[in-house]
Order: C-alpha cells, then structure tokens, then sequence
C-alpha cells in the first residue's frame, strides 16, 4: 500500500528524507527560477495571445501539482514557447485576442490538455510518444520557430497592426509596414537582445572568474531577462516613453492570487480544441519527458513517463481551474533548475511562492514594462530552435529521415501547426513502414572452416552451389513478408541447382498471421519446383507460436536447425563448395 502510495505521489518518496542541505540547494535554485520565470512568463503568455497575468497564474498552481504527483525531480513546469504558439494558433480559429471569449477558451484548453495527459498515465500510453520521430519534431521546432520570430516582429518594432506573413507581398507592403515602425520602440527592442545576448554568450565566463559565484554561475547568468526587464522598464517610465514616444507597455496587471474558477465548458467548444489539445498534449509531452530523462540521468535517478504524464495532467488541471494557460516542461528553466542546485520539487515550490507574493505585492512594477522587450526575451530564446545543421546532417544520414523533417517543416510554415504537424507524422510513419517492407536480406556463407557466417557480397566466404542460405534481419509482419517471397523465389528461378533454401531466422522476433500464411506458400511453390525450405537459429519465443500451427506438421522434410553451422553441416553434403571472393564493400 506504502510503495503503490509513494508510486502515485512521487513528494512522499523524496520529502520523508527532506534535510536542511536539501533545503539550501533547493532554496537557491526556487529563487534564481523565479528571476527566470517571471519575464519568460509573461512574454510567453503574450506569445499566446493571453494577457501577461496569465503567465504568471500558471506558474502557481501547476508547478505545486507537479510536485506532488511528477517522477522527476528537478523538472520545472510551467508556459514554453512552443506550446504557447501552439494556443495562440488553436484559440485564434475560436475568437478574437484580447477578447473574454478568447481567453474563456484558453482555461478550457488547459484543462482538455489535462484530461489527455490524464488518460495517457492512467492508460499507461507513454509509448505513444514514441511515434513522434526526432525528425518530424525537428522540423516542427524550426518551423515553429520561424513562425513565433515573426509574430512577435508587431509588438517588437511598434507596429500598430499587426503584421502578417503575406501582407509583406503586396503592393507596398514593405514600404506600409516600415512606415509603420515606432523606431523608439525598435530601439529598445534592438537594445534589449544585443543585452540578452551578451548576457547569454559572456555572463556565465565572468561569474566564474568570482569564486564565490562559480558553483552559481550557470544559474545566475539566466537572470539576464530579469536585468534587461528592469533596465528598459525604469527607461520608459524615467522619460514617461508610453505618452512622449507612444512605447506600447503592459499596463496595468491585476493584484492578487489567483482564485479557483470554473472555465465556462461547452460541447461544441470543446469540440473545436479537442483536435488541438490531442496535438499540445503530444508535443508538451515528447519535450517534457526528453529534457526530464537527460536530467535524471546525470544523478542516476528514476523516471516513470507514465507518472510523468499523470504529473503534468494534474499541473494543467490547475492552472485552467486557476485561470493559467496550457503548461508543461521548459528545457531552459529546467537546465538553470538543475544547474542552480534544485535536489527535489521544493524548488518548483519556493518558486511558484515567490510568484505567488510578486502577484500579491509588486504588480505595480509591471505596469510600465514595454512589450517589445517581451518579445526581445521570446526572440532570444528561440535563436537555437532552428537547426539547419541537424536537418543536413539527417538528410546525409538518412534521406528519408531528411525528407520527413523537410516535409514537416514546410507543410507547417505553409498549411498550419495543426495540419503541417499532422502531415509530418504521417510522412514519418509512411516511411517507416515503406523502410520496414523493404527488409535487409543477405546471402550468407561460411568463413573458412569457422562457425561464423556472412554476407557474400561484403566476405570471401564458403558456399555451396544446391544450397541458398539466407538471414533476414528483421521482424516478418504484413508488409514485408511479400518482399522476402519475391527474393527466394527470384533467386531460386535464377539458379537451377538450388535443391535447399536456408532461412536464418537469429534476427526475427516476431512472425505475424499474415507473415505465416506468406511462409505456408513459399513452403509449397518451392516444394512444388523440388526445393526444400529449411530454418536455423529460430528464437524461442517464436518457436513456441510456430509449434502451434501446423505449418511443420504438415511439411515434414522441412528441419529446423539450433545454428546455422549445425545446418551447413547437415545440407553441404549434397555439392561441394564454391569460394566467393568480391572485393570489400561497406
């Protein structure tokens, strides 16, 4: 009962051994989050279309659920660029930003985005992730990437409309959209991320020349934002820039905590999100549980990604009952967690408290912070998500992995998130099974008068002119077991000697109905033409599920050898050897 309680709250596992040492790192690691967090949240909250309150509400709730029910302990939950596009494109097609309705829909989302994630860790589909190749979410990152640098040109440059892909296109679209720059508002914009980026490039190297800094430095150098939002707040409200320079600011963020409240649910409402939530749920979860397994991999501990989903069910159930956005992982905030010392959960904790009094108490602070250095610290964040190096380097690798992740990238930049996403999987999994049909078979023969055998086009090998041996090293299932029916009986229809084909079955796991049913016949149209189908290195657990047909009862010249040598053995004595000798190839 103790270790199913434990499994399911993961807080009563690491806090009955909670120490004062465990504390102090956790301590250290809450407060440096929470200088990261607060400017992120806000921005990305504006990424979403929501107001920045929003932001800051989901950084409450969800990170104190997580702690409770999430395996990992260092993981910090809370608004992430992508996901926040990801709002932004799904609410758009419901209502108008800014509007109740919009961001009514918003806290519905959250909470179908929870109830996914709560059927994957109850259901345990964690395995579904695994369907969302790394090329696909590749080129779904860069072109995401692309599309947030370009939404956030509007409140970056000033601009009283807001801008649009295509409007770049028509006539006098560049020249109406430069007009239409607030060049104060640029400035600041500018100024803003070359002081991001220095402080992202240089800050950590000058922390670590201080001693007493080094073991913080990592962490300290991501209060860059915090430093930058300071910096240009106090500049506009010094010269009063939102009336003199028409600098667009947040303004006023309303006081106070975030209190329970029920999202206004309704069937046809939630209708129109589910598609999308099924979509946020998948990619939240795959960067989630990607950044969470790097990190409990360096200190050697555990991670449950069913009880990963459960966590991030409950964070997200928070915040739309609290009023938050749609939440899940950050890489960013969870590598400065890690790096600034967190040991448990009670860093997400200290720092969903410190937002929680920043909310209470230092709301006014905000009021004259401009928008355009929100979308400097978006712009800055996502200058690493567009990766033409990985995409060269799995199109050299592997074209079809290159094809998936340039066929994901251009059908989201072109048809949508939604739909380009979609595309992409379906690429990915076509191609695999096209790959998967095409299984990689080999004739083998002896080396030497050793017990190893390979392939005859790579080895100078033994082999015999009667005796067709061959591996095929991959599971046979419904698409591919043609494939291996055409290979024997073309190379036994070239080949008049041929009186036994060998199937080395050392790298088959599997043989499924139809596969059978396509050795059943190859099995009689060899036997039909004289030829006598045999098989070596038959693991047991497909042994076992072949023993329950009658496909060796009823074909009783047909043996089955332990290895392949055993076989050689058996079969050579029918013709004398031949020695293959083709040059080397890899």
């Amino acid at each position: 009962m103790t270790v199913s309680l434990t499994r399911f709250l993961p807080i009563l596992d690491w806090g009955r051994n909670y120490s004062v040492s465990t504390f102090s790192g956790d301590l250290s690691a809450g407060i440096i989050t929470a200088i990261l967090l607060i400017p992120q949240a806000m921005a990305y909250s504006a990424l979403a279309g929501l107001p920045p309150e929003v932001g800051l509400y989901a950084s409450i709730a969800p990170p104190i659920l997580y702690a409770f029910f999430g395996s990992s302990r260092t993981l910090a939950v809370g608004p992430v660029a992508v996901a926040s596009l990801m709002v932004a494109y799904a609410l758009s097609a419901i209502a108008e930003q800014g509007s109740s309705d919009y961001l009514s829909a918003a806290l519905v989302l959250s909470v179908l985005i929870a109830l996914c994630f709560l059927i994957i860790g109850v259901l345990k589909l964690g395995f579904l992730t695994e369907f969302l190749s790394h090329p696909v979410m590749a080129g779904f990152t860069s072109a995401a990437a692309l599309m947030i640098a370009f939404s956030q040109l509007t409140p970056f440059s000033g601009l009283s409309e807001r801008l649009h892909f295509f409007d770049l296109f028509s006539p006098n679209g560049i020249s109406n959209t430069i007009n239409g720059i607030n060049g104060t508002t640029l400035a600041i914009g500018l100024f803003s991320m070359v002081l991001l980026y220095i402080f992202r490039k240089y800050l950590e190297a000058l922390l670590r020349k201080i001693p007493a800094l080094d073991p913080f430095a990592q962490g300290l150098s991501k209060t860059g934002p915090l430093i930058v939002l300071i910096l240009t707040t106090f500049t506009v409200m010094t010269f009063d820039l939102s009336e003199t320079a028409a600098v667009p600011i947040i303004g006023l963020i309303p006081e106070g905590i975030p209190t329970f409240q029920v999202p206004d649910f309704s069937a046809g409402l939630i209708s129109d999100l589910l598609p999308s939530a099924l979509l946020i749920t998948l990619i939240s979860y795959v960067e989630s549980v990607a950044i969470a397994k790097v990190l409990a991999a360096r200190r050697r501990q555990k991670l449950n990604v069913n009880q990963e989903a459960l966590g991030l069910g409950f964070a997200n159930l928070g915040s739309g009952f609290t009023g938050g956005s749609p939440v899940c992982g950050g890489f960013s905030r969870s590598v400065v967690n890690f790096a600034a010392g967190a040991n448990t959960q009670g860093a997400a904790i200290i720092t969903a408290l410190l937002i929680a009094m920043t909310l209470a108490f230092f709301t006014p602070l905000f009021y004259f912070v401009p928008k355009t250095v929100l979308a400097a610290i978006i712009l800055v964040a996502i200058l690493d998500l567009v990766d033409v190096k990985g995409f060269l380097k799995n199109l050299r690798y592997d074209k079809a992995d290159g094809i998936a992740e340039g066929v994901t990238f251009v059908s989201v930049l072109l048809l949508g998130i939604e739909t380009g996403l979609t595309i992409g999987i379906g690429m990915s999994l076509l191609l695999h099974f096209w790959r998967s049909s095409r299984p990689h078979i080999a004739v083998v023969g002896q080396v030497d008068n050793t017990e190893h055998f390979r392939n005859i086009k790579r080895h100078k090998v033994k082999t015999y002119p009667h005796l067709l041996a061959v591996r095929i090293d991959e599971s046979l299932f419904f698409a591919n077991a043609t494939y291996l029916e055409t290979f024997l009986l073309s190379e036994v229809a070239a080949n008049k000697e041929i009186t036994d084909v060998l199937l080395i079955c050392s790298a088959i796991n599997t043989i499924d109905g139809s596969a059978l049913h396509t050795l059943e016949m190859v099995q009689k149209e060899l036997s039909d033409g004289g030829v006598t189908l045999h098989f070596a290195e038959v693991k047991g657990p497909v042994m076992d599920r072949l023993q329950q047909t009658d496909f060796f009862n009823h074909n009783q010249d047909i043996k089955v050898f332990l290895s392949t040598y055993d076989a050689f053995k058996f079969l050579s004595e029918k013709g004398n050897p031949l020695l293959n000798n083709p040059e080397w190839s890899i």
